[in-house]
């Protein structure tokens, strides 16, 4: 869209380990305050796609431009990223949890721990260790986590795996929020429909390229995201 300066730009990003390509020749860009899904069979690409512009991984060649022209690892405050595993410490509660991520952020405020443990609809007080949680709990808990330095950049690696229907309306309605507020939103899904209605964009990755980039879900990409 003329006139919005992308928030990500991905130019011909190659990751390979040992022989095998996760990604070849991947050139995108992605605008500002949109909610993109990234869909694709298992082996796509998505969660390499995810990590590199997160920072965790490096591209073997080729170049990511995050916020105008800061690499991944120069932006990493700008940017939240769920893993797949929750990165929670179970013998801790969720507020224990979210104290410690807070100071590696510099933030020494309980109060904003606790207002973004409430916006993932879970209760501050509880003092029950996070092992204990349920799996949506667990999912929530980890989207809290991620959210507490308001990053400008949201990346997400499958949210709602093993989640039940209530805690996944609960973080997509949060999402759109997020999205809503300013912040750049990727999620990586096999439950593309979840998102059907606040996604801005579904983006279909195959054999280590994007191939399809669409503002509507084909009728096909439920059934075909199923492990």
């Amino acid at each position: 869209m003329p006139g919005i300066p992308a928030a990500v730009v991905i130019s011909d990003i190659v990751k390979r380990f040992g022989r095998f390509a996760a990604l070849r020749g991947v050139t995108a860009e992605f605008l500002p305050y949109r909610l993109y899904v990234i869909l694709g069979d298992n082996g796509a690409g998505k969660t390499t796609l995810l990590r590199i512009l997160a920072g965790l991984a490096r591209p073997t060649s080729g170049t990511v431009s995050i916020l105008g022209s800061i690499g991944p690892r120069a932006a990493g405050n700008e940017i939240g990223y769920m893993a797949h595993p929750s990165l929670l410490y179970d013998e801790m509660s969720g507020m224990e949890n979210l104290r410690y991520f807070a100071r590696l952020y510099g933030i020494e405020d309980d109060e904003r721990c606790a207002r973004v443990i409430g916006r993932v609809n879970l209760d501050p007080s509880l003092t029950r260790p996070v092992g204990q949680y349920s799996q949506g709990m667990r999912q929530r808990m980890s989207l809290a986590r991620t959210l507490l330095h308001d990053p400008k950049i949201l990346l997400l690696d499958e949210p709602f795996s093993n989640v039940d229907v209530r805690s996944a309306g609960e973080m997509v309605r949060l999402l759109a929020e997020v999205r809503d507020s300013g912040t750049t939103v990727f999620a990586v899904t096999h439950q593309p429909s979840l998102l059907q209605a606040s996604a801005d964009e579904f983006v279909w990755m195959e054999s280590g390229r994007i191939i399809t980039r669409s503002r509507e879900l084909p009728a096909s990409s439920e059934a075909k995201q199923r492990p």
